[in-house]
């Protein structure tokens, strides 16, 4: 058998390689898999690929596994985690299913504390909600293709629509996997005001209402 873990956050240029060199695979298989129409359908998932559907666990599969059996495998363990009752978490937040996956992947790179999941997750929805521009750095690293790291201000001006400083709303999907508590923080956001926050070395964040 083949054990990968899949770490919350990854996203499909991290999974892959890692994928195909657990598994044995080539990588284009993989590329072929992760963009399965018959699976973005039935998820109703309106990007050409599987991102952030593939969910981040620790998973054994037997030897000569298919690049499609794995990945429909970790879509298969989102679908199974995803529970009955956030379907009414997503209807008072008027979000459908890809909004929320989309959401929480931005909560997952940005929180190192998941206390402060909730909290980052509302300052978003409150940022939504007066139709002011996200500006999550993540999606900027995610539009440049670069790891999570500092951005810089010619970062910015990167033309992407997943350049959430340029781009109202939500980006077009997910930047990678969210786990579970990033998934409940986004459908289960805390009641604040803040539409602001900054980050301090040690990981924690100082959240305010005004800039």
């Amino acid at each position: 058998v083949h054990t990968v873990t899949i770490p919350e956050g990854f996203d499909l240029s991290q999974i892959v390689p890692l994928l195909a060199q657990t598994l044995e695979v080539s990588r284009d298989s993989l590329e072929l898999a992760v963009r399965d129409s018959t699976l973005r359908r039935q998820l109703d998932i309106p990007t050409p690929t599987l991102e952030g559907y593939l969910f981040p666990d620790t998973y054994t599969f037997p030897d000569k596994v298919t690049a499609h059996e794995a990945v429909t495998a970790m879509v298969r363990r989102f679908q199974a985690l995803w529970r009955p009752e956030w379907e009414v978490a997503l209807d008072s937040l008027t979000l459908n299913r890809h909004d929320i996956v989309t959401l929480a992947s931005i909560v997952e790179r940005e929180v190192r504390r998941r206390e402060e999941g909730p909290v980052v997750a509302a300052v978003y929805l409150n940022r939504l909600r007066t139709r002011m521009p996200l500006q999550a750095d993540p999606t900027v690293t995610f539009a440049l293709g670069k790891r999570p790291g500092r951005v810089y201000f010619r970062d910015l001006r990167v033309k992407s629509p997943y350049n959430t400083y340029l781009v109202l709303g939500l980006p077009p999907g997910p930047i990678g996997s969210p786990g579970l508590a990033s998934l409940t923080a986004a459908l289960h956001p805390a009641k604040v005001p803040y539409r602001f926050f900054v980050a301090h070395p040690d990981g924690h964040h100082e959240f305010r209402t005004t800039y």
